[in-house]
């Protein structure tokens, strides 16, 4: 069976490549000899990341071809179906969609996070697509909520981000090991936000009362370079000493980071699934609902929006020490929430190998 994989492949953020890997992992553990081709923006190195075949996401002809040959199309996971971050990416996933169905191929919506979609256009477009689509799986009830308000009358089905199904690394890092940590860490992780930066300079203020109060600081980038010069400007910005881990570590090694750490502050989702499956506690800042939503179901809080003016730093790092005082008692909360999701995470590819059976 060949597979085509469509999302936000080949960018080098961890956060979609993880959901790549963990769809992988989850299709090879139910099937060892399925062949999959991802449609990514670097080909060669998702070639070598993943064994896998992928092709130019970019090139139609290749994404036809691909198809062609293919026995379906797993769009996902991630956030591809909004408009909060560009226009383009609604047209361009749809687009993908219509040509596997134009091909008579089966397709399925894999996990996926709904929204926002604020331009006419894009509501259409996706009330026209999903509708024929064969299997809709959504990773959250508002992005459910949100399909159903649209018009979707295709069922649809809540189920865990891929992630949830992946198993973080049993021992810390290498760079983590020559840190020689000797006081709890908080990991932090941060991504720019075109709308202001105000909050850059909440954190650093709240990063340096942490710091202060006994703990040590570690940025944890989730999207390489991009969150790595985020990192750093909140890091100019702190009069205390906090350090940078490396961007452009793998997968594992953040998941592993992250994991090792007794607290997670953070803004990347997958930073926040990265905190679940590793059994960290978190502290979420929001800025998009899929932020809200993972909490929920993770049950963590959701300290304030970026854009909220109603916080400072002050606020964040009594937070930040409430948190910690009372960690246990979070992280079994936690725990007791996402058990479930990380037993049932793999489900998904057993059904999407299923449909394409069913299809052929």
């Amino acid at each position: 069976m060949n597979i085509v994989l469509s999302g936000y492949y080949g960018f080098h953020n961890v956060g979609d490549e993880a959901i790549l890997y963990a769809i992988i992992q989850a299709l090879r553990a139910h099937d060892p000899n399925v062949q999959v081709t991802v449609l990514s923006n670097d080909p060669a190195f998702t070639e070598k990341t993943y064994g896998v075949h992928a092709v130019n996401r970019w090139s139609v002809g290749d994404i036809v071809q691909a198809l062609r040959h293919s026995d379906g199309l797993i769009s996902g996971g991630g956030s591809l179906l909004q408009d909060q971050t560009g226009w383009r990416s609604i047209p361009y996933y749809t687009g993908i969609m219509q040509i596997a169905k134009w091909l008579g191929k089966p397709v399925m919506v894999y996990a996926q996070g709904m929204g926002p979609v604020n331009k006419k256009q894009n509501q259409w477009l996706m009330k026209w697509t999903l509708n024929q689509v064969d299997r809709l799986t959504v990773r959250d009830e508002p992005s459910a909520k949100l399909l159903k308000t649209l018009g979707i009358t295709k069922p649809i089905t809540v189920v865990p981000d891929p992630v949830m199904g992946l198993q973080p690394p049993t021992t810390p890092t290498v760079w983590w090991q020559q840190q020689s940590f000797t006081r709890p860490v908080i990991a932090v992780s941060v991504r720019d936000w075109a709308r202001g930066r105000d909050f850059e300079r909440k954190m650093a203020i709240a990063l340096d009362r942490s710091v202060q109060a006994g703990f040590d600081v570690v940025f944890i980038p989730m999207h390489g370079r991009h969150d790595d010069e985020t990192s750093r400007r909140v890091l100019g910005v702190m009069k205390e000493h906090a350090i940078v881990a490396p961007y452009d570590a793998s997968i594992g090694e953040k998941m592993a980071m992250i994991a090792s750490a007794h607290l997670l502050v953070g803004m990347r989702l997958h930073a926040l699934i990265f905190a679940a499956v590793g059994q960290t506690p978190f502290i979420a800042l929001s800025y998009d609902p899929k932020i809200d939503a993972f909490a929920e179901q993770a049950n963590q809080p959701v300290f304030a929006h970026v854009e909220d003016d109603h916080w400072d730093g002050e606020a964040l790092f009594s937070y930040i020490q409430q948190c910690m005082n009372k960690r246990e008692e979070r992280k079994e909360a936690m725990v007791y929430a996402v058990a479930p999701l990380q037993q049932v995470a793999q489900q998904t590819a057993a059904e999407a190998l299923a449909l394409f059976r069913e299809k052929k």
